[in-house]
C-alpha cells in the first residue's frame, strides 16, 4: 500500500512538471502566431500602433488568480518581469513545487540517507529561482551595459535640434533588447498622454538600475530648473562608463578571493564524497548516531556563514 502512495506522489510530481513545460511551450507557440497575424494583416511591414492598443489594455485581460494573489505580495511578479522570460507567477510556483516534491520523492525511494531527503528537495525547488536569478542579473547588466550608448546618442539628438522624446524614440529604434524596449514604452506613454518624468520614473521601477536612476533624476530637475540637458547626458555617460571601469578592475583584483572562496566551500562536500566511498561504514556513523547528526548540521551551518562571510568580503559595491 504504502508503494502505489509513493508511486502516485512521483505521478502528481511529474504531472506538475509536465504542465509547467507545456504551458511555456504553449505561451511561446500563442506569441509566434500572434506575430505572424500582425504581419499579415500589415503586408508584412509590421505595425507601431499595436502597442498603444496593448498598453491601454494591459491589465485589464486576465484578473490575479489564488497563487498571483498569495505571491504578489513578496515582488515576484517584478522579479519576472526583470528577467525578461515568458512565465508568470503560476507557472513559477507550479514549477518550483513540482521539482521540489519530484524530487524529494525520487531520493526518498531510492537514497539510502533519509535525513539528505529534505536537503534535496529543497535544492531541487530552488533550481527554478535560481534560474530566473540568473536570467534577471544577466538582463540587468545588459541594460547597464546598454545605457552609456543611449545616453550618447540622446545627447546627440538634443545637439541637433531634437526634442527629449524624439530622442528617446530614436535609442528605442536603434538600441537592441532589453534597453530598446523599455525606451519604447516609455516613448508610447507618454504619446497617450503620460507626462514625460512620470513615464521615466516608471521605467526606472520597472528596471532597477542605479545609473538609470541618475538619468531620470537628471532629466526631472532639468525640466523643473532648466539647463543644458545634452551636456549633463554626456556627463553621465562618462560617469557610467568610469563606473565599469573601476568595476573590471574590481574584479581583478577580488579574482583571487574568489577562487579562494569556491575552493573553502567546495573542498568539504568533495571529501565527504571520496570518504563515502572509501569508508562506507565509518562516514555512515554521522547518520546514524546523534551525534554524528548533529555535527552535520553544524558543519552545514557553518558552510554557510563561511559562504556569507566571503561574499562580503569580495562585493565591493561602487
Amino acid at each position: 500500500m504504502t508503494s502505489y502512495i509513493f508511486i502516485g506522489m512521483i505521478a502528481i510530481g511529474v504531472s506538475g512538471l509536465l504542465f509547467a513545460v507545456a504551458s511555456m511551450l504553449m505561451r511561446g507557440n500563442e506569441q509566434v502566431e500572434d506575430r505572424l497575424a500582425e504581419l499579415t494583416r500589415n503586408g508584412g511591414r509590421g505595425s507601431k500602433e499595436e502597442p498603444k492598443a496593448n498598453l491601454l489594455l494591459a491589465g485589464l485581460d486576465d484578473a490575479p488568480s489564488l497563487i498571483e494573489s498569495l505571491f504578489g505580495r513578496f515582488g515576484l511578479s517584478k522579479f519576472l518581469s526583470q528577467s525578461g522570460l515568458n512565465i508568470d507567477i503560476t507557472k513559477l510556483v507550479i514549477m518550483t513545487a513540482g521539482m521540489g516534491v519530484g524530487v524529494g520523492l525520487i531520493a526518498f525511494i531510492f537514497s539510502p540517507f533519509k535525513i539528505l531527503v529534505p536537503a534535496a528537495g529543497a535544492l531541487a525547488a530552488v533550481l527554478p529561482i535560481t534560474f530566473v536569478w540568473w536570467k534577471r542579473k544577466k538582463r540587468m547588466d545588459r541594460f547597464s551595459f546598454q545605457l552609456p550608448q543611449a545616453l550618447d546618442l540622446m545627447g546627440q539628438a538634443l545637439r541637433s535640434g531634437q526634442s527629449l522624446p524624439a530622442g528617446i524614440q530614436l535609442v528605442s529604434q536603434q538600441m537592441e533588447e532589453p534597453l530598446g524596449p523599455e525606451f519604447q514604452r516609455a516613448y508610447e506613454q507618454q504619446n497617450l498622454g503620460v507626462p514625460l518624468t512620470d513615464s521615466l520614473k516608471d521605467m526606472c521601477e520597472r528596471i532597477d538600475s542605479l545609473d538609470l536612476r541618475f538619468f531620470v533624476t537628471a532629466v526631472t530637475l532639468q525640466r523643473q530648473t532648466g539647463g543644458d540637458l545634452a551636456e549633463i547626458l554626456e556627463k553621465i555617460s562618462h560617469l557610467t562608463r568610469e563606473r565599469f571601469q573601476i568595476k573590471g578592475q574590481i574584479q581583478a583584483l577580488t579574482g583571487e578571493g574568489r577562487v579562494s572562496g569556491a575552493v573553502l566551500l567546495g573542498l568539504p562536500p568533495v571529501l565527504f564524497l571520496v570518504m563515502l566511498k572509501l569508508n562506507y561504514g565509518y562516514v555512515i556513523q554521522l547518520f546514524n548516531d546523534p551525534l554524528g547528526q548533529k555535527m552535520l548540521a553544524g558543519a552545514t551551518i557553518s558552510q554557510l556563514i563561511g559562504a556569507y562571510a566571503i561574499k562580503k568580503i569580495i562585493d565591493i559595491k561602487v
